[in-house]
């Protein structure tokens, strides 16, 4: 269950990260403050894609956005309204988003778009006979827009269904400056280095790591970083595809790699069972409160934090600062995913909202807000509104088709993407004893096997 993917040297692909983004860091602009020199607001201009009049046509919308990210893709939906004249209802989903969508199908009330997180998602709709392919003048923005491999990435069975409006850079960790600064710690390379640079921030009096346990996806990024970095993209591929066991001996490796942080809870804010209460959105804001004695000093997550930092006191490039997921192996990993924009109904609304989504005109409104990358490399880097988004951004675009996604988007959903299930659950079940390493395995490898063949 799924589609063919571009998934080329990723830490090649993405080597400019690390400089980029540490040079980056040193820009003083904050959580929507647009850089003077930056040349742009990050506000639409004069109408750029040419769109249909749809006075009056209603159009829902769905995706598992909740908070910040959703409230800045309203405003994409409003500019959207004003240039058509439809009204737009943007429904929040629930994961995974696949069972949300049948029981809408099988209840007659479909919504029009569906922003869809994996590309197995994207495959299963296609499979349901639910997915409407894209439309002319979708196609034409995205192959004005973006790269073969992005294009690739919502094709099934070499048919375009998917635009890929949103991406995401998930080989970072953000931390508070002045944690750091206090404890005297310096941005670790390595996988040694951070668990040294843990320790060092222990001492000092503040818990290092704010891990979000509550949410299995964020547990999963966490092992495919290790494992990308420690094993390389070839096992990478091969695992993502279950052309190898879960019981193979490198994921033994990564996952007692990952125990040397997850086996020490002194390091990990709220302990073994803090984290495993711990949200998302609160592993980030927990992190950037609290003055110079914040719950953790750390936080591993893609770009998209950004978002949720905005909600804190703290500015972007001057309390919290970024640098790339240390090196496991050889070379930094660096894992991309996105999210994907999909018509359910096969209406003139559908097809105007899938175009106005691969335009620059719509990805430059949810960029200005922060926490948002878009892989439309016709969007200006002046729209995004600080050079660490800009770094992070311009590395995506320079990459081209050389990148590696995300592996459990990879996967089918009842494996990958399924909260309490599956790849989430199992790590989950690591996090609170991961000294039965071989039980996981064991867990992780009965799960897919089941997943992959249905």
């Amino acid at each position: 269950m799924r589609t063919t993917l571009r998934t080329g040297r990723a830490a090649v692909a993405f080597a400019a990260v690390a400089a980029l983004t540490l040079a980056g860091c040193g820009d003083g602009g904050g959580n929507g403050d647009k850089d003077p020199a930056g040349g742009g607001s990050g506000e639409p201009t004069a109408p750029g894609v040419e769109l249909p009049r749809l006075n009056g046509e209603k159009i829902q919308v769905t995706a598992v956005w909740s908070g910040p990210e959703q409230e800045n893709f309203v405003k994409v939906l409003d500019e959207f309204e004003k240039r058509t004249g439809a009204e737009v209802t943007f429904v929040p989903a629930q994961d995974p988003i696949v069972n949300f969508l049948g029981t809408k199908i099988a209840g007659g009330s479909p919504p029009d778009v569906a922003i869809l997180p994996q590309p197995g998602a994207v495959k299963q709709t296609v499979d349901r006979k639910w997915a409407k392919p894209v439309g002319a003048a979708a196609k034409a923005e995205l192959a004005k827009n973006y790269s073969a491999g992005w294009r690739e990435i919502g094709q099934v069975g070499g048919e375009q269904y998917g635009v890929y409006y949103k991406a995401a850079n998930k080989s970072l960790v953000w931390y508070n400056t002045a944690a750091f600064e206090n404890a005297g710690a310096q941005e670790p390379k390595t996988w040694k280095g951070f668990l040294a640079t843990a320790e060092t921030i222990s001492a000092s009096g503040v818990t290092p790591v704010s891990v979000a346990g509550a949410d299995g996806w964020t547990l999963t990024d966490w092992f495919e970083n290790i494992y990308l970095s420690q094993a390389g993209p070839e096992k990478y591929d091969q695992l993502a595809q279950h052309r190898i066991p879960w019981t193979d001996p490198s994921v033994k490796e990564a996952l007692g790699t990952l125990g040397e942080l997850f086996g020490k809870p002194a390091l990990i804010a709220g302990g073994t069972d803090g984290a495993l209460q711990t949200e998302f959105p609160a592993s980030v804001t927990q992190t950037f409160t609290g003055g110079e004695q914040p719950k953790a000093a750390m936080v591993f997550e893609g770009d998209f934090v950004g978002v949720n930092i905005a909600q804190t006191e703290a500015k972007i490039g001057t309390d919290a600062k970024v640098f790339p997921f240390p090196a496991v192996g050889a070379k930094p990993p660096v894992v991309t995913g996105g999210d994907a924009a999909v018509a359910l109904k096969d209406s003139k609304g559908a097809q105007a909202l899938l175009t106005f989504l691969a335009s620059p005109d719509a990805a430059r409104i949810q960029a200005a807000e922060g926490g948002f990358v878009s892989p439309n490399k016709a969007l200006d880097l002046a729209a995004y509104p600080n050079d660490v988004q800009r770094s992070i951004a311009k590395a995506l675009i320079d990459a081209g088709d050389d990148f590696r996604f995300d592996m459990s988007d990879q996967m089918p959903q009842s494996f990958g993407g399924t909260p309490g299930d599956g790849f989430w659950k199992t790590l989950q079940d690591f996090l609170k004893n991961p000294k039965d390493v071989a039980k996981i395995q064991r867990e992780l490898e009965s799960d897919a096997a089941k997943a992959y063949k249905s």
